[in-house]
């Protein structure tokens, strides 16, 4: 089993309601995953940095800190992709978790062959190489690298989330073609997520905000309404 929850990755599981942490760990070591789990915030940002996992699922409601001050801690220097997992079903709160870094929202309760599928997609997207021939792509002040998997403004690196990168991965190899959100919802969450487009606004606007100079007026990443988006350089 060693061998294979290697093979599966490693998830740190922050949550600090006994039964679920125990059911958690149970069902991922059983799956062929290996688990860290953690029920404190402060103790997530440790072993986050110690065992360098490939995933992070994070309840929103720890003990000493609410759970987005600790996806704020992961962001500040990693760009592990992070689930959410939480009680609060208010949309609100899930647009909250995905702008602030979230890669996936998971409401309780869940059936857990959905939520491990969830868990194999956000790992899938954080480890995806690159291409073999990539170019770089200069946006204004922004330069995209698409080998190396990074992107800059004036010169400064901008941290972006993996669902991130994905996106605006599909978006610039697709230069100038309209990119429908049936296509982009599919590509990086699968077909389950089709009608999931407030997905996409919070990523596109969170997108916006850290490579456009004017977010309010984009002049790369473009609104096609009611149909996709398009890059344009």
């Amino acid at each position: 089993m060693a061998e294979q929850s290697l093979d599966r990755g490693r998830v740190l599981v922050v949550d600090d309601e006994p039964q679920l942490l125990r059911a958690l760990r149970i069902n991922l070591r059983a799956r062929g995953f290996e688990v860290v789990a953690v029920d404190s915030g402060a103790d997530a940002l440790k072993a986050a940095a110690r065992s360098r996992p490939d995933v992070v699922v994070l309840d929103l409601g720890l003990p000493d800190m609410d759970g987005l001050e600790v996806l704020a801690g992961l962001r500040g220097w990693t760009s592990v992709p992070v689930i959410v997992l939480s009680a609060r079903t208010d949309s609100s709160d899930k647009v909250l978790a995905l702008d602030a870094g979230a890669d996936d929202y998971v409401t309780k309760p869940f059936g857990m062959e959905e939520f491990v599928a969830r868990l194999r997609a956000a790992i899938r997207r954080g480890s995806v190489p690159a291409a073999v021939e990539t170019p770089v792509v200069e946006a204004g002040p922004v330069t995209i690298d698409l080998a190396g998997k990074r992107v800059t403004r004036g010169g400064e690196q901008v941290r972006l989330t993996p669902t991130e990168w994905e996106i605006l991965e599909l978006l610039v190899r697709n230069e100038g073609r309209l990119v429908t959100q049936r296509e982009v919802l599919t590509t990086v969450w699968g077909p389950g997520y089709v009608q999931q487009t407030n997905y996409l606004r919070v990523y596109l606007a969170s997108l916006r905000r850290k490579l456009e100079e004017d977010p309010s007026a984009p002049r790369h990443l473009l609104t096609e309404p009611g149909m996709g988006y398009r890059f344009e350089h």
